[in-house]
């Protein structure tokens, strides 16, 4: 998905022709190999969590992962759509266009609705006691993908929501990555931080002991 938004900024640099078509259509090739991919994978970490739930440890930020191929699937689909017309006929890319937007807002909506899962998995866990670790770091890339999705669909749009949206989940992005470099450069002075997480399952400490059975 990187490589096809990667692309997308490379057409208005190609000479006019056959080059940039085929680039628009590769891109959309591998928009689509990584889109099905990342649907396959999304699929069983929601059945995951559905049936089983989190495994209560550090490794649970990582759930801030599936926001990436979503984020930036929509930031895909925007910058190809503004740039078809580049290497297209105009029908066809005003077709790709209208695509950025079917295509990216309800995504966008998917991926508003597992920002508010992951934030409170993540508040939960880490007021059990979860310690910091360098899976902290999925929290940044993931939101950097919604941030430029979320940009797109102001372009394409033109709703100031989305622009508010954009700015906020900027904001974001920069406290959260200041807190983890923070805490990383604090973790590697004392020499800790490159310890693998523990895989044993964080409890609550309001967690009730577990009841005696009844003679």
């Amino acid at each position: 998905m990187v490589s096809a938004a990667t692309g997308a900024l490379l057409i208005p640099h190609m000479a006019a022709g056959t080059g940039r078509e085929t680039m628009l259509y590769g891109c959309y090739a591998m928009f689509g190999l990584s889109l099905v991919a990342s649907l396959i994978i999304i699929t069983m970490v929601w059945s995951r969590l559905a049936h089983f739930g989190t495994s209560g440890t550090a490794r649970v930020p990582t759930l801030w992962i599936v926001l990436g191929p979503l984020g930036q699937s929509i930031t895909a689909a925007g910058l190809l759509g503004t740039n078809a017309a580049l290497a297209v006929d105009p029908r066809v890319a005003d077709g790709m266009g209208v695509f950025a937007i079917l295509y990216g807002v309800p995504v966008w909506g998917f991926a508003v609705l597992w920002i508010a899962l992951a934030t409170a998995l993540t508040i939960r866990t880490v007021r059990r006691g979860m310690p910091f670790a360098l899976t902290w770091w999925s929290l940044t890339f993931p939101v950097g993908t919604f941030v430029t999705g979320t940009t797109q669909l102001a372009v394409h749009t033109g709703l100031p929501s989305f622009r508010v949206a954009a700015a906020i989940a900027y904001v974001g992005l920069l406290t959260t990555w200041c807190l983890v470099a923070a805490r990383t450069f604090r973790g590697g002075l004392r020499g800790n931080i490159f310890a693998p997480p523990s895989a044993d399952p964080i409890k609550a400490k309001k967690d009730p002991p577990a009841a005696t059975s009844a003679r």
